[in-house]
């Protein structure tokens, strides 16, 4: 089963909403997939996604209420086939943190949209709801090439 890990700075906004939209995709298209999502920094762990991440998704018909952050560990860069990075700084940090041995293939979410390769997600944490919004239609756009990847 092809597995795949989200990773931004907290693990309560881009990561989670990223999960929830690659699950409700592969759902809809009876995929099976193993997904999850984590943050390069320990602040949230434990802890839901920001409700304004909640409230985002499930204006979209996901809910994502159930993820809870952790933080990446060693395993993870072999557990998971490919990891993605929500922007470029995190995608650095990975590299750093990937262990000899590793196996999973790192790049930026949005590699996978045609146009927009290179690109980082915007961190939302610090903004509106609407900036909620736009992670959503971000991370959204890169579920069909992602999918392509993987299926």
């Amino acid at each position: 089963m092809p597995s795949l890990l989200f990773v931004c700075l907290g693990n309560i906004c881009r990561s989670p909403l990223a999960e929830g939209a690659l699950r409700h995709a592969a759902r809809q298209q009876g995929l099976e997939l193993r997904l999850d999502s984590a943050g390069t920094g320990d602040w949230h762990i434990g802890h839901p996604p920001d409700p304004r991440a909640i409230a985002a998704a499930r204006r979209n018909g996901v809910d994502i209420s159930d993820l809870r952050a952790r933080q990446v560990t060693a395993d993870d860069f072999t557990r998971f086939d490919h990891i993605l990075a929500l922007d470029p700084q995190n995608l650095a940090d990975l590299r750093r943190l990937a262990p000899a041995g590793s196996t999973a293939r790192l790049a930026l979410l949005l590699d996978h949209v045609p146009g927009r390769e290179g690109e980082g997600v915007a961190d939302p944490y610090t903004g509106t709801a609407a900036d909620f919004d736009t992670t959503w239609t971000d991370v959204t756009a890169a579920v069909p090439g992602v999918l392509r990847v993987v299926a």
